[in-house]
């Protein structure tokens, strides 16, 4: 069967798609991440959300060609065991993430870096496709990295794009990877989520947690934060200037180390906010660059919220 899933592995939600030989998708699924229950838990829910899309398909399970995922941490790629997936819940040590999978749906499965695999897909399907160097920028629960240079994905040693630990001020804002200054400790979800409740707890008014509430959410998602700037709430609109200004330095900086001719911004927000946000971070990136006479190209993720589930299912051509 040429049928393939593939698996999106967020800090807030988890996207499964069924797609053919042509990477068309023939069915989705959208779990939320489980906040509790460590790594087994959201496995269970993996393969559900997987279950749920190949029924949508018409395809059993266990007759696709396999399973890709994507995944934050440290992936192994040869194994599929998964480490230090610090955004997910329970998830500091190691966990055998492919083999617990193929248990489960009955088809192998091959996990790869989830901003990595989502910016594959964008360099082959979406808005990368007339470049031959990338930096995919996907901002969500952190601010995850992916390169393509020369037409091919650079992994490094297996820890390369860890752009939201670009350091944008030294002795900064403590980060949720325990280190200081990074940029995903002034933009990721997760840190900004922190710093509203803090600044909340200091006497500020916010409309944040309430729109949580309406929204039957637990966690301030992209949807929340949008419709914050929707009602010109301060304290939003203040932390994503915050976040944006960052995130200028910190894309700048990978881009005068790299000189790619084209920047991605993908992720929650990144796809939420659309390209007037990306066009703001273009503009915060300007005063950063050496090379300001040929910036980089800036376009928001082609493929949308189904990128990384897409180019999840990649790995498994």
């Amino acid at each position: 069967m040429s049928a393939r899933g593939g698996i999106d592995l967020g800090g807030t939600k988890i996207e499964a798609v069924i797609v053919d030989g042509d990477n068309k998708v023939l069915g989705s699924a959208r779990h939320p991440t489980p906040t509790e229950g460590g790594p087994q838990a959201i496995a269970d829910q993996m393969a559900a959300a997987v279950k749920e899309a190949a029924q949508q398909a018409a395809v059993e399970p266990a007759m696709l060609r396999g399973v890709g995922v994507g995944s934050p941490g440290v992936v192994d790629p040869d194994s599929g065991a998964v480490s230090t997936a610090r955004n997910l819940n329970g998830w500091d040590g190691t966990f055998e993430l492919a083999a617990t999978l193929q248990q489960a749906i009955g088809t192998k499965a091959r996990v790869g870096n989830d901003v990595q695999v989502a910016t594959d897909a964008e360099f082959e399907l979406g808005a990368g496709k007339p470049y031959k160097s990338v930096l995919g920028v996907f901002w969500g629960t952190g601010v995850g990295g992916g390169l393509i240079l020369d037409g091919k994905p650079w992994l490094g040693r297996g820890g390369a794009g860890e752009i939201g630990h670009v350091v944008v001020k030294l002795d900064g804002r403590h980060c949720t990877c325990g280190r200081y200054g990074c940029m995903e400790a002034y933009a990721g979800r997760a840190a900004m989520e922190i710093r509203a409740r803090k600044r909340v707890d200091k006497g500020d008014k916010t409309k944040l947690f309430k729109l949580m509430k309406e929204h039957g959410r637990t966690r301030l998602t992209s949807a929340v934060w949008a419709k914050a700037l929707e009602h010109d709430d301060k304290l939003a609109t203040k932390l994503i200037d915050e976040a944006v200004e960052a995130l200028g330095a910190g894309v700048a900086s990978s881009v005068n180390l790299l000189d790619v001719e084209a920047v991605i911004i993908g992720g929650g927000l990144g796809v939420r906010f659309a390209q007037p946000m990306a066009d703001r971070i273009a503009k915060a990136m300007q005063p950063h660059l050496f090379h300001d006479a040929e910036p980089p190209a800036v376009h928001v993720a082609a493929l949308g919220d189904l990128g990384g589930a897409i180019g999840a299912a990649l790995l498994v051509r």
